[in-house]
């Protein structure tokens, strides 16, 4: 089969046999199994009072629970909103009444703060399903059975609305509107063609970061749509994943720069052992990608590490193998689909070579922050929008990206960029993770601030701070430099590789108003 029918349903419709799911632990799901378990969660969902451009929140793990509300939604014309599950109670309970959830479906792994969140939020127990043992919860199982395993009538796309990671502020949900078409009538595994990936063609998608993730959840639905098996991961561990690739032969994968790094400081002779060689395309975003780590994944799996740079309101650039060694450091050309410039302060379009603040622009569509029209409208210049990075265009379409500018570090009036300094820190061989902030300094304003989590096998000590301050002496400038480091356990990233640097800076401006 060359070309698949279009979308999952028409697939598993057409080969109910074939494997599409091996979840966490092995076990193989076939379409017609995962199917029906979907369609009875649609007339599950339906009973229970939902209806088209209604919302339900999920707090799972990689799952089949998870990729069956995601289908679930996306041909009932529901909005999934699927929840970190990382986050506190109070902070769930705010996505989960924000975005008017009717149902919430929670594992039990999270039971105390999924049960916390749904009291909070005033969700009638009548509405909220467990799985596993979830006090308060109805057993999973009773949202499913007694439905039938027939396709429901008035079938319609649905959307799945994520929330941002609400760096300042609350988070707020990304709500585009409701096509009022046939699920497969819109071509759902196109956004994977954007990378040169093809349906079928014995791919194999490995989900090794969280599906709560905007892009790992769009990966992995959309490689179901154009007839990839998935690979699940609950939990990632850098030789377990090799284990899985070599394992399944997979072809393709959505990765953060934690995960390479990772991968890097395991054993030669564990990375000797797995063979990788079916790899396609190791998509990497979500975080910079320090220089020396990404040259030295390609100089392991070659040519089929791949970077994009985009948002969960849309995208974006994608960089091959090829257009990274010819200009290290770019996130790539604009997608088909996107448009990328950069604007100053004031609202005007720079030309190429000059920094300013990126702006994107998508031809599939636009979306509102749900419920905050300041926000959607303060974020926009005409149809392009921001997500508040820094970078550069050059003159031949490539993006470079500088910073975030809310992390950049004004010392003196003059502009720094954590990213460059992480870089540097990052090269010295007791640097596990690094981050680099702005701290309070009574003359200059803001002080360049390096917080390291030691690599393993070496502890914190004085000795070892001067050693890798006297390190970045040696790769940046002066006015770049850290000025003090401290050591921290363990940095505070998701799992998805995003740093909480507000929660490394906050305390060292308790008192202080931070000039930016």
């Amino acid at each position: 089969m060359n070309q698949p029918p279009n979308g999952f349903w028409a697939q598993a419709a057409a080969d109910p046999d074939r494997t599409v799911l091996i979840a966490p632990g092995g076990e193989e799901w076939s379409a017609g199994r995962l199917h029906a378990d979907v369609n009875r969660m649609v007339h599950g969902l339906r009973a229970a009072g939902l209806r088209e451009g209604d919302a339900f929140a999920v707090v799972l793990p990689n799952g089949v629970e998870l990729l069956t509300a995601h289908l679930a939604a996306s041909q009932a014309g529901f909005y999934l909103v699927p929840v970190n599950h990382h986050l506190v109670g109070p902070e769930i309970a705010w996505i989960v009444a924000d975005s008017g959830a009717r149902v919430l479906i929670a594992h039990e792994r999270f039971a105390a703060t999924a049960t916390a969140a749904a009291d909070e939020a005033e969700l009638p127990a009548t509405h909220r399903y467990g799985v596993g043992t979830v006090p308060g919860c109805r057993p999973y199982a009773e949202l499913l059975e007694g439905h039938p395993a027939t396709p429901p009538e008035g079938r319609t796309l649905g959307w799945v609305m994520n929330y941002t990671s609400g760096t300042t502020g609350r988070p707020r949900g990304i709500r585009r509107p409701l096509p009022g078409k046939l699920p497969e009538e819109t071509y759902l595994g196109g956004f994977l063609g954007i990378f040169g990936i093809r349906p079928f063609d014995d791919n194999v998608h490995l989900v090794c970061s969280p599906l709560y993730h905007t892009a790992v959840l769009q990966f992995a639905g959309a490689a179901l749509h154009i007839g990839h098996p998935l690979v699940l991961m609950d939990g990632w561990s850098p030789e377990e994943m090799l284990r899985l690739i070599d394992a399944h032969r997979c072809t393709h994968t959505h990765m953060v720069p934690t995960q390479f790094h990772r991968l890097l400081a395991l054993p030669d002779e564990v990375r000797a052992h797995y063979d990788v060689s079916s790899m396609r395309h190791a998509i990497h975003g979500a975080a910079p990608c320090p220089d020396h780590v990404k040259r030295a994944m390609i100089d392991w799996w070659g040519s089929c590490v791949e970077e994009y740079y985009a948002a969960s309101e849309g995208g974006g650039a994608f960089a091959t193998a090829e257009d990274w060694l010819k200009k290290p450091g770019t996130v790539g050309k604009a997608w088909p689909i996107s448009e990328l410039a950069v604007f100053d302060d004031d609202g005007n379009r720079l030309p190429a070579g000059q920094l300013g603040t990126v702006y994107m622009k998508m031809s599939t569509g636009g979306f509102s922050y749900h419920k905050d029209e300041t926000k959607t409208r303060t974020n926009r210049i005409g149809d392009f929008f921001t997500v508040g990075d820094l970078g550069v265009l050059d003159a031949d379409g490539y993006l470079f990206l500088r910073d975030r500018k809310i992390d950049m570090i004004i010392a003196g009036g003059v502009n720094i960029y954590p990213a460059e300094i992480e870089s540097a820190l990052l090269t010295h061989p007791a640097v596990a993770d690094a981050a680099a902030f702005g701290i309070p300094h009574a003359d200059r304003g803001e002080e360049v601030k390096a917080v390291v989590e030691p690599a393993e096998g070496h502890e914190p000590s004085d000795a070892l701070a001067a050693a890798i301050l006297a390190h970045c002496e040696e790769r940046l400038a002066g006015y770049k430099r850290p000025r003090s480091l401290d050591f921290i356990a363990a940095m505070p990233r998701d799992p998805n590789g995003k740093l909480y640097k507000r929660r490394l800076r906050e305390p060292y401006w308790e008192g202080f108003e931070r000039p930016l």
